[in-house]
């Protein structure tokens, strides 16, 4: 550790469906956090948006309220990291600081045609060798040009040259310097579908294909190193903004995964499995995405992706939506009631299906029920999905490597759920390791930040004090949970293409 006489670091965790803050000190010790859900938009079916403002005013009042709940002041932060849900995206206006339409969410389908014309039109294989990325709705290119579109149809009024696009790190950036910077990371750059991957720069040739001005993206800056200062009327203080991250990266950042062979899954709202690659370019044969790992200014690390788009989202669908469940712990109580689904196999579908299917035109589904099929088995198949989802990637990247998967560490709201990661144990038959701090993707932006700025001077050391809360080894549901993998499987072919 260093003598810096500030005391912690804040990092930023700006979720699919709501934003943390959370204060680490000295011994990467989480020392209090404040959680806001925000608002999800449904405008059709299959669209998703969230509103930058409430966004920005959310992560306010969590870092002016984790601030006052610890009696902490501005000028006790060293630095601050930030991590975000990457590809959602919106445009706003820099002299008013007002944005022109709601984000639009990496959920979002409403540009698979735009998608499916350009596949049709010989620009696939284009863009994922420039890319490293599938042609797909997910990422923020189509999702841009559609804004644009938009603006220019229902806000001629509007001057296309005050007008700035961004991700949300890079929405927040712009707000919490007051304005002064636009810029977003390597990592969060690399999800828009515009970034060259080898370059790492804006690639002319696809901000043409989408007719997005260049003048209206962001610097793109390295992970690690400081992006700008906070608007001393915010906090008090002039704080560094000193690393930025993709929450998938960010987490991989925190468990350590500097090298290739280790790899980590997050179930959030999707769940992500990253396997670090290294300082080479890896492409995959088997529908991963090629993607940045995080950058310095010195070196970059790249990784292997296997973006799954509906995990932790399908245990909210069961409370908000079907009201099947009170509270997402719930769901642990009643897998464990029943034995097995009683036939019940669920399609987790509700955004498409992303790796390694890739089908923007596949829609959710249960599939096997019966009259014997009660609320336990519903909820059960629900999970189930989850773990045979992970199974998927974990099987691409096994085809991908010279050596197959034996151990997944594992973070995110969902893993709390110890059904879910003993089934998941049991699907993949390796161990699943779990950390005493699930917020790897809030704990990989503060060790970035807090390295950044010298607050610490050794990774190795500080992932050498991270603690596993639990190994779940694979048990006597191994074979029940493998020979159901193949029939699940076969309710996913009946759920894709449906639209």
């Amino acid at each position: 550790m260093t003598n810096n006489t500030s005391q912690y670091i804040l990092a930023l965790d700006l979720g699919t469906t709501g934003n943390r803050a959370l204060v680490f000190d000295d011994r990467g010790d989480v020392v209090g956090q404040v959680y806001k859900e925000f608002t999800q938009y449904y405008p059709q079916p299959g669209w998703l948006e969230h509103d930058p403002k409430e966004i920005w005013q959310d992560t306010l009042t969590c870092i002016e309220k984790v601030i006052k709940d610890n009696s902490i002041s501005g000028k006790a932060i060293a630095a601050i990291g930030l991590t975000v849900q990457r590809e959602t995206c919106l445009l706003w206006d820099k002299t008013t600081g007002e944005p022109l339409h709601k984000a639009i969410v990496w959920q979002d389908r409403r540009t698979a045609q735009m998608c499916q014309k350009l596949r049709q039109e010989g620009k696939a294989d284009r863009i994922e060798q420039t890319t490293g990325l599938v042609l797909d709705a997910y990422f923020s290119a189509t999702k841009l040009a559609w804004l644009l579109d938009w603006v220019k149809r229902e806000k001629p009024e509007a001057n296309l040259d005050n007008v700035l696009a961004g991700t949300i790190d890079t929405w927040v950036l712009w707000k919490l310097t007051g304005g002064k910077v636009h810029a977003t990371d390597h990592s969060n750059a690399s999800r828009t579908m515009l970034m060259n991957l080898e370059t790492r720069n804006w690639d002319a040739s696809l901000l043409d294909l989408f007719g997005i001005p260049a003048s209206m993206m962001p610097e793109i800056l390295p992970s690690m190193g400081v992006f700008g200062q906070t608007d001393p009327e915010l906090l008090g203080a002039e704080i560094p903004i000193a690393a930025i991250f993709g929450d998938q990266q960010a987490a991989l950042f925190a468990h350590g995964c500097d090298r290739p062979g280790l790899l980590k899954c997050t179930y959030g709202t999707g769940s992500f499995l990253v396997a670090q690659t290294g300082q080479q370019v890896t492409k995959s044969q088997n529908k991963l995405l090629s993607t940045v790992a995080w950058t310095t200014a010195n070196s970059a690390n790249y990784a292997l992706e296997g973006a799954i788009f509906t995990t932790g989202a399908c245990i909210q669908w069961l409370r908000d939506g079907l009201k099947l469940i009170k509270t997402a712990a719930e769901t642990e109580t009643l897998a464990t009631q029943v034995s097995d689904t009683n036939g019940v196999y669920f399609v987790p579908a509700l955004s498409g299906l992303g790796a390694p299917h890739w089908d923007m035109n596949a829609r959710g589904a249960f599939l096997g029920i019966t009259g014997a099929v009660k609320r336990e088995h519903v909820v059960r198949s629900v999970l189930e999905a989850i773990a045979y989802q992970v199974k998927e990637v974990v099987e691409a990247v096994n085809k991908d490597s010279d050596r197959p998967v034996s151990l997944l560490k594992v973070d995110g709201g969902a893993s709390q759920n110890n059904f879910l990661m003993q089934f998941q144990a049991d699907a993949l038959r390796v161990p699943i390791e779990r950390p005493v701090i699930l917020d790897a993707t809030a704990q990989g932006a503060a060790f970035g930040a807090g390295l950044a700025v010298g607050f610490w001077d050794d990774y190795s050391k500080l992932i050498a004090t991270r603690k596993v809360e639990r190994v779940f080894e694979p048990g006597e549901g191994k074979i029940q949970a493998q020979d159901n993998f193949s029939m699940w499987q076969k309710a996913v072919e009946r759920g894709k293409n449906w639209i």
